[in-house]
């Protein structure tokens, strides 16, 4: 089996990122991928999301974290709902609010939801049709996969200094071993470290 890598290359991450912003465009879908790159949760995780989650309804104003039960380790994790994903959230809500008044009624909707149903999010075999074609369509030097856009996030986080131990601590790993494992650290990134010190 293959393992997950993270998108290392930062031309070929805006080139996902942007593909269903510009080249084809569709918010979910986009908001999907920009989730995914700034939670660092597990698509089952992610997918399970309603609006309620992330927008306060009595202050009309998004939230400032998520909170979520992780499916896989039942932990309780608290995750930051940053500028980009905010935008993202935004963007896809108004588009809902043109189709859909009732605010109560939004709430209460998955996030994600899946267009055969009125009450179901996307299957995750769906989200990573959806990851997958906007990778193969911006040619990208690798297979993504949902798991990919979580280890994205921890390896562009530890490539600007955050430590492997608070990473650790973010992916509710239960150790530091299989954080550093999980960054996919490669050849290139270790010769950067020689050629930075360089003393």
């Amino acid at each position: 089996m293959e393992l997950t890598q993270p998108i290392r290359d930062i031309v070929e991450l805006d080139k996902i990122k942007k593909y269903y912003c510009d080249i084809k465009p569709n918010k979910r879908n986009y908001l999907l991928i920009v989730c995914g790159l700034n939670t660092a949760l597990r698509i089952s995780d992610i997918l399970k999301l309603r609006w309620k989650d992330v927008y306060n309804e009595s202050l009309l104003s998004f939230k400032s974290h998520i909170d979520v039960k992780e499916k896989k380790t039942g932990k309780k994790t608290i995750i930051f709902i940053n500028d980009n994903l905010k935008e993202a959230l935004a963007s896809y809500l108004k588009e809902i609010f043109e189709k859909k008044e009732n605010l109560c009624e939004v709430m209460e909707q998955f996030i994600f939801l899946g267009q055969k149903s009125e009450n179901k999010p996307i299957s995750r075999i769906q989200a990573f049709r959806i990851i997958s074609s906007a990778a193969k369509k911006c040619l990208l030097s690798q297979k993504v996969s949902c798991h990919s856009l979580r280890k994205t996030f921890g390896y562009h986080a530890w490539k600007k200094g955050v430590s492997p131990a608070l990473l650790t601590s973010i992916y509710n790993h239960s150790s530091y071993k299989i954080t550093t494992r999980y960054l996919g650290i490669d050849q290139d990134d270790r010769d950067e470290v020689f050629c930075l010190v360089n003393l």
